[in-house]
C-alpha cells in the first residue's frame, strides 16, 4: 500500500503542477439557471440541462409518480426483470421522435457508446471516428476489437482517402457527434451519409447535445444519444432498426449485464418528450440566446447551445472561470485531457432558461476578465 500512495502522490502532485487536478464542487441546482455553490447563488452556464427541463416541476412530478408506481429502481438486468413497462414506452417515444422503427434504452449515454460498437464490429473489421469524438466513443472502439483510425475534424475528404485506403474486406463503423460537446460545431451528416454510403460503411451519430437543440438533419442508420441533457434525466438509447436493435439486446454487454434504468429517469425522461412535443418555442430558445452571446462578444456564429471561449493553457482557463464566479457566473475551465493541449477553454452552454438579461451580463463580465488577463474583445452593445 506505500508503493500504491506513493505512486498515487507523484501523480497528483504532477497534475497540480500542470493545473490539470480535477477536485468535486458540491453544487445543488435550483430553479432556472441558477446553482449555489460554497454558500453563493450563481448563474449557471456550465450544465447540460439545455431545456431547463431538469428542476421543472412537471418532470419532478412524473419522476416521483414512476417511483411511487414501480419502486425505486429497477431490481434487475432488463433481460431478467428489469423490464418494467416506462422502459417500452420510452423506447416508443424515442423511436416516434427520431423517425426509427425501434429503440433500445441504456443505464447512460457512455455505456450506450460502449456496448453499440463491439456489438456491430470485431477483428477484422474498421471503425474510423472524427478525431473529436468522445471519449466513450473511442471507448467503444478500442473494446470492439476493430482496427481504429481517425480522420481530421470534419474533414470529408480526409475520410474519404481512408475509406478508399483502408476499407479492406470487413465491415466498417464510422463514428461522429451530430454537435461536438466541447466545440459546439456540428458534423456534416448528409455528406458523412453519402460518403459510408459509397464505401458500404455503417454511420452512427452522437446526438448528445442536438436532440432538443437543433433541427433535425439527416438522420444516419445507427442515431444515438442521452436522456440527460436537453430531456433532463438520464440514461442513453440506440435509434436504429427492428434488426439492429433485436440483435443489440442480446449482443450489447453494456445493455445484457447491467440493471436496467430506474423508473423515475424513465419518468421523467417520458415526461420531458411530452413537453418537447407541446413546446416548440422552447427547443429554439438556447440556440437564439447562443448566437445573442456570440453577436455582442465578436465570435463566430453559435452552430448550437455550446460556445468555446478558447484560452489556451489550463491555468489561464482556471483563472478566467474565478473571474466569473466572482462575478456570479459559473462557467467551469475545460482542461486537457477533455481537450487537447493547449486549447484550455471555458465552455459556455444555453439553457432555455437562461434570460436575456443574464446572457447579456455574462458579456459584461466575461468582457472585463479577458480585458484584465490582457485580451481585450470588442463587445457589440445590446
Amino acid at each position: 500500500m506505500d508503493s500504491l500512495d506513493a505512486f498515487c502522490a507523484t501523480k497528483l502532485a504532477d497534475l497540480d503542477a500542470k493545473s490539470l487536478r480535477r477536485k468535486l464542487q458540491p453544487t445543488i441546482r435550483t430553479q432556472g439557471a441558477h446553482v449555489q455553490r460554497g454558500g453563493r447563488t450563481l448563474v449557471s452556464f456550465s450544465c447540460n440541462d439545455y431545456l431547463g427541463l431538469a428542476t421543472d416541476p412537471r418532470v419532478k412530478a412524473a419522476a416521483i409518480q414512476a417511483i411511487q408506481t414501480y419502486g425505486a429502481g429497477a431490481a434487475g438486468s432488463r433481460l431478467v426483470t428489469g423490464a418494467h413497462p416506462l422502459l417500452d414506452d420510452l423506447e416508443a417515444e424515442l423511436a416516434r421522435l427520431k423517425g426509427k422503427p425501434a429503440t433500445l434504452v441504456f443505464g447512460s449515454g457512455y455505456l450506450a457508446n460502449i456496448g453499440i460498437t463491439p456489438a456491430l464490429a470485431g477483428p477484422g473489421d474498421l471503425v474510423i471516428l472524427d478525431q473529436r469524438s468522445h471519449a466513450c466513443m473511442w471507448a467503444g472502439a478500442q473494446l470492439s476489437g476493430a482496427r481504429v483510425l481517425s480522420f481530421r475534424h470534419n474533414d470529408l475528404e480526409h475520410l474519404g482517402n481512408l475509406l478508399a485506403q483502408e476499407r479492406g474486406t470487413g465491415r466498417v463503423v464510422i463514428l461522429t457527434e451530430r454537435v461536438f460537446s466541447m466545440d459546439g460545431d456540428r458534423a456534416p451528416v448528409a455528406e458523412l451519409l453519402a460518403l459510408a454510403a459509397r464505401h458500404d460503411a455503417w454511420l452512427l451519430v452522437d446526438d448528445a447535445h442536438g436532440l432538443g437543440v437543433i433541427e433535425a438533419d439527416a438522420a444516419a442508420p445507427l442515431e444515438m444519444g442521452t436522456l440527460s441533457k436537453a430531456l433532463g434525466s438520464y440514461g442513453g438509447y440506440l435509434c436504429a432498426s427492428e434488426p439492429v436493435v433485436d440483435l443489440l439486446r442480446s449482443r450489447a454487454r453494456s445493455f445484457v449485464y447491467t440493471t436496467a434504468l430506474p423508473p423515475a429517469s424513465a419518468g421523467a425522461a417520458l415526461e420531458s418528450l411530452r413537453i418537447l412535443r407541446a413546446e416548440p418555442d422552447r427547443q429554439r430558445r438556447p440556440l437564439a440566446l447562443a448566437q445573442r452571446f456570440t453577436s455582442r462578444m465578436g465570435l463566430p456564429t453559435a452552430q448550437s447551445a455550446i460556445v468555446p471561449v478558447i484560452v489556451g493553457e489550463a491555468a489561464a482557463a482556471l483563472a478566467l472561470s474565478a473571474g466569473l464566479e466572482d462575478k456570479g457566473f459559473l462557467v467551469a475551465a475545460i482542461r486537457p485531457p477533455t481537450v487537447t493541449a493547449g486549447t484550455a477553454r471555458l465552455r459556455i452552454a444555453f439553457s432555455a432558461a437562461h434570460t436575456e438579461a443574464e446572457v447579456d451580463g455574462l458579456v459584461e463580465a466575461l468582457a472585463h476578465c479577458l480585458v484584465r488577463a490582457g485580451l481585450r474583445p470588442e463587445v457589440q452593445p445590446a
